[in-house]
């Protein structure tokens, strides 16, 4: 195994000017798939900033710069989050991303407190979509139905209340809701979007959830839309709750001229059936249902406020990290005691390594997954750092079981909830040319991605055969590496007879800690089985992998839980490696990944915990890891060997 490290320098950060806005109109096609209602009247889209008529540099592969976003917010749109109390809107979400001040449901003002993001995508859920919100805006179809006295009162109750509600929702056929109330939603929806566009500096993707939820474990995704051509009407799981026929509706879009990708998220929360080994219906998967799945979901969210779905300590036993923002509760059952039990089938790691088994038997892969990282916040705001933590329902750290009640004086006998288990969410890392719709769409469609906890960290990771030893040290090190190699997101198919070389490069965030250490995740087929291990490729602080246990030595780094406060003389800046896998064999189907892990810092809940002065909840990990993850390169023999 070999390893160098170096800093470096190999974010090349572009500065555009500002740019000028052109609306433009188009006419939509309306579509429809099985079960969608067709959409009422002749109601036109809403225009857009158009992209083709900026003004940019032409692009470069090694231009290619890291964005920020979130592409998981909810608004009051979104029929839970209303009922949540939330009163804010589309427009509000986009004004919050940008570094403007919103009020949450309990008054208090939420503003970030680093940079802007970069870009941003509000994904109310289809079903239901409006339905409350509606009843309160003079200029919706159901303005002042007779039950809209009972929505008035912001607070309408905690998370029984709104069980209850979903159970009867889904019970009744409620004369508020119909395909006008949805338009009239989405034109909303669409239309903030529109105008908070700004191509080259803020992108907003138009899109929506799909919530398929049997029995309380979600199948749900997340539909971008590339550009300004978007359905008169977003698919539901009121019109199917199979994930397939989405696919099915997107391909249709697709073939009509309207681009769209579906990302799944809460697969931790799907009892296995995210991704499973055979079809929703049972059946064998073949060539056709992994291309389709593959066309329509080429990436996977994999870090979220409802826990991290990369893998868990039970599918990875030897990985030490695996226990990071594991959720152990269902989320739409109302027994807080009811534990998830299944495991495989529900983790990205694990669903590559399904993946790569396929390859190897039956010569295709419906789990070829990039990865992303978003929010999923229900309050139009993520709050992506822990020592700003605020959350939806539970905004106390009484009511969100990061201290005692108060007429307890002592953890003694406390049963923590499920939602302290969750996490400040993720943010969506894409590498692209520029900040536009199309750059940023492309650059998740050829799987350029990457996800993170919550920390800005730039994470690139490339492979290739001819990858030169003396890279780190040159200045133009992404130059070479994309000229002599691939980058995450791809397919390595040249015969080999030598591992190809791997190039990892993490910048920290200067808001955050620093890096304590850069891995890489193998997984292949042996022997018809499917196998993971871990190497760490660079160390902090000028150490090096033990080369038997391939780990870094601990670098010294430390919480005070007194305050939180950090070791600041440990950790990097940027680290870099390049290095070959030792037990690469040319004839055996692998994926690689990586992984940059932070020095320790405090977790949510002890910050919480501290500013009372009291003890951290034992029931939850004191201090974590912040992170990030690259999507895969997969490599795969010329010539299949089925094992």
């Amino acid at each position: 195994m070999q390893d160098t490290t170096r800093i470096s320098h190999f974010n090349n950060a572009l500065s555009w000017g500002l740019v000028i806005l052109l609306l433009a109109g188009c006419n939509e096609p309306k579509l429809s798939a099985p079960g969608l209602p067709a959409p009422p009247g002749d109601k036109p889209i809403a225009a857009e900033p158009v992209d083709a008529h900026i003004t940019l540099p032409a692009p470069r592969l090694a231009s290619r710069n890291a964005y920020f976003g979130d592409l998981h917010i909810h608004t009051m749109y979104s029929f839970d989050a209303f009922m949540g109390s939330v009163r804010t809107t589309p427009d509000d979400a986009y004004r919050y991303a940008k570094g403007e001040p919103i009020t949450h449901p309990s008054g208090m003002q939420l503003r970030l407190s680093g940079p802007p993001l970069d870009f941003l995508m509000v994904s109310d859920h289809a079903k239901y979509l409006g339905i409350y919100a509606a009843q309160l805006d003079p200029a919706s179809p159901t303005y002042n139905h007779p039950d809209a006295h009972l929505l008035k009162p912001a607070k309408l109750g905690g998370l029984d209340s709104l069980v209850r509600q979903l159970q009867r929702l889904s019970a009744e056929n409620h004369d508020f809701m119909s395909p006008e109330v949805t338009l009239y939603a989405w034109q909303k929806i669409i239309l903030a979007a529109q105008q908070h566009n700004i191509p080259g500096r803020f992108t907003t993707f138009i899109g929506y959830e799909y919530t398929p939820t049997p029995d309380g474990r979600h199948l749900h995704r997340n539909v971008v839309f590339r550009g300004n051509k978007v359905p008169q009407q977003p698919f539901s799981s009121a019109d199917s709750g199979n994930p397939e026929d989405l696919w099915t509706w997107l391909d249709q879009l697709r073939a009509s001229g309207i681009e769209a990708l579906a990302i799944p998220h809460n697969m931790n929360q799907s009892d296995g059936l995210a991704f499973q080994s055979t079809t929703w219906a049972g059946n064998e998967i073949d060539l056709s249902y992994a291309e389709q799945r593959m066309r329509n979901e080429p990436i996977a969210e994999i870090s979220q406020q409802k826990g991290t779905s990369e893998t868990h300590p039970l599918l990875s036993p030897n990985d030490e990290w695996a226990d990071f923002q594991i959720v152990q509760y269902y989320l739409n059952r109302a027994q807080n005691t009811n534990p998830i039990s299944v495991f495989r089938g529900g983790y990205y790691r694990d669903a590559l390594k399904t993946g790569l088994e396929m390859q190897s038997r039956l010569g295709f892969n419906p789990y070829q997954l990039g990865a992303i990282g978003s929010s999923d916040s229900h309050v139009s705001a993520g709050p992506y750092q822990e020592e700003n933590y605020f959350s939806g329902r539970a905004n106390t750290a009484q009511s969100r079981g990061s201290a005692y009640p108060m007429t307890k004086d002592s953890w003694e006998d406390f049963w923590t909830p499920r939602w302290a288990t969750h996490g400040t969410g993720g943010l969506a890392g894409i590498w692209a040319e520029e900040n536009t719709r199309s750059a940023l769409y492309d650059a998740m469609r050829r799987k350029e991605t990457f996800a993170t906890s919550g920390p800005r960290i730039r994470l690139r990771l490339f492979a290739g055969y001819d990858l030169p030893e003396e890279i780190l040290s040159a200045a133009n090190i992404v130059e070479l590496a994309y000229s002599h190699g691939v980058p995450m997101g791809s397919v390595l198919k040249q015969p080999a007879t030598v591992a190809p070389g791997l190039l990892v490069l993490a910048g920290r965030d200067p808001n955050s800690s620093w890096l304590q250490r850069l891995q890489i995740i193998k997984g292949w087929i042996e022997n018809g089985r499917p196998k993971e291990t871990i190497f760490d490729v660079a160390c902090s602080d000028g150490y090096k992998p033990d080369p038997q246990t391939a780990r870094c030595p601990d670098n010294g780094a430390r919480v005070n839980l007194k305050d939180c406060s950090i070791s600041r003389d440990k950790g990097a800046i940027e680290l870099a490696a390049i290095w070959h896998d030792p037990g690469f064999d040319p004839n055996q189907n692998a994926f690689y990944y990586a992984r940059a892990l932070e020095n320790p810092t405090c977790r949510w809940s002890t910050w919480d915990a501290i500013r009372l002065g009291i003890k951290p909840n034992p029931g939850l990990a004191a201090v974590h890891q912040e992170r990030a993850w690259s999507s895969p390169i997969w490599y795969q023999p010329s010539k299949l060997n089925p094992e």
